[in-house]
């Protein structure tokens, strides 16, 4: 499957990017949608991976600048990475982890030093494969259990 990950940009990329997050968070994870959608979604940097058809399999979103800094408690030089999403169908293709590798790279390129993200409890496994660091305790996230974990770029 060839797949190519790039940077949304214009409306039908968004639309993308939101019926990935839609299909996975909202229909899958029962994540009631008004929880899904924030105000962080105007400004952050969304990540899509497509198909050699055009459909979408996956997104990312990283939050930097001043609005990373409020939501790591100002954490100097830290993003965010979040709402990771991976459709079904391209699930156990590695994708997941090329879309972080993604965010990564666009983290570098705004100079952060390092990347934080609020993971399901059932996807530690795969973040600590790439890095991740799990920190402090479980919390309860729109009725998900997660856990905060850090890696250093």
């Amino acid at each position: 499957m060839t797949v190519s990950i790039r940077t949304a940009s214009g409306e039908a990329d968004l639309a993308l990017v939101w019926e990935v997050r839609r299909a996975v968070f909202v229909v899958e994870q029962h994540v009631p949608e008004e929880l899904e959608w924030d105000e962080y979604d105007a400004t952050s940097v969304h990540l899509l991976a497509l198909a050699e058809d055009g459909s979408a399999l996956g997104t990312a979103r990283l939050i930097f600048g001043e609005q990373a800094r409020k939501e790591t408690g100002g954490v100097a030089g830290r993003v965010l990475l979040g709402r990771l999403a991976v459709v079904e169908a391209a699930r156990g293709t590695g994708l997941g982890a090329r879309l972080v590798r993604a965010v990564e790279a666009e983290a570098r390129e705004r100079e952060a030093l390092e990347v934080e993200l609020h993971a399901q409890v059932r996807a530690l496994g795969f973040y600590e494969r790439l890095g991740y660091v799990a920190e402090g305790p479980v919390y309860d996230s729109v009725g998900i259990p997660h856990r905060m974990m850090t890696r250093t770029l």
